[in-house]
């Protein structure tokens, strides 16, 4: 099993020092990784199911946060749980993404991408919410394509984005594509996964029938199921049972938060947890 944190700066504020001494701590107590959320906008009334979120929550942007983290770190993979695709132009970002693992000697590796659930934010942003689903597909294609694309260039001709002969450098450090994770705790974004994607990353409380949802559609379109990876969610009191149970359900990353928002209940939590697992 490999184990991630999460930090929410929604959460946990936006204060640098507190943030690098974060990061440092989960690399210290031996977690593989480290994911920061994302919201480009929020608004007033904007809700998720029946939450409504504060509109001043702090979210810094996922991919410069990260660059910030890996910065003031030598190990840590970097994710995003999750980076909302459709509300970026994918040409935009395969530079970003492979300009953060190269910078960071290749840990931007855990990339974790989902759709989004405000419609005020996607209308904000010029995406029409209906169809921000075939968006989303449509960008991951475009970023393996440009990845891996050599200096002859390469072309795409799409619904929502089209180029000619596009040349896109630098490239993932050693490897030809970053790996592609799928968020959602819903039936298409577990489809998604399995056509798509690289992983599973449900979040919240999912069915567990999602995860084998994800396997049959990999095995439907060709796809080897046992690649994928599946991460879940879980509390920094997780027990030995509960993780055990997770095992069995196929689950290859636990991704915790911590509810503390001090650097000295954080480094008890985390110690704690790292001790508890052998970490």
């Amino acid at each position: 099993m490999k184990f991630g944190i999460s930090y929410s700066t929604p959460y946990y504020g936006t204060d640098p020092e507190k943030l690098v001494a974060f990061a440092r701590l989960a690399e210290e107590c031996g977690f593989e990784s480290i994911y920061v959320p994302e919201h480009i906008v929020l608004y007033p009334g904007a809700k998720v199911g029946a939450f409504e979120i504060p509109a001043a929550l702090p979210y810094l942007d996922p991919l410069d946060c990260l660059s910030f983290i890996a910065a003031a770190t030598e190990r840590i993979l970097l994710g995003t749980g999750v980076l909302l695709l459709p509300y970026h132009h994918p040409v935009i970002l395969a530079k970003r993404l492979a300009t953060v693992d190269v910078l960071s000697g290749g840990r931007m590796r855990l990339l974790t991408v989902g759709l989004g659930a405000l419609p005020g934010e996607a209308e904000a942003l010029g995406v029409d919410f209906a169809t921000r689903g075939r968006r989303a597909d449509e960008a991951i294609a475009v970023l393996r394509l440009l990845w891996s694309g050599g200096e002859e260039g390469v072309r795409h001709t799409g619904e929502f984005f089209a180029f000619s002969n596009l040349v896109s450098y630098p490239k993932p450090h050693q490897i030809a594509n970053l790996p592609i994770h799928v968020g959602g705790s819903s039936a298409p974004a577990a489809r998604r996964a399995g056509r798509l994607g690289d992983g599973y990353f449900p979040g919240g409380r999912p069915d567990p029938a999602q995860w084998e949802l994800v396997r049959t559609t990999a095995i439907a379109t060709g796809r080897d199921p046992d690649a994928l990876e599946y991460t879940r969610t879980a509390p920094i009191d997780l027990s030995p049972d509960r993780l055990a149970a997770l095992t069995r359900e196929g689950v290859t990353r636990i991704v915790v938060n911590t509810p503390a928002t001090t650097v000295e209940q954080q480094r008890r939590d985390l110690t704690d947890f790292a001790r508890r697992f052998g970490l």
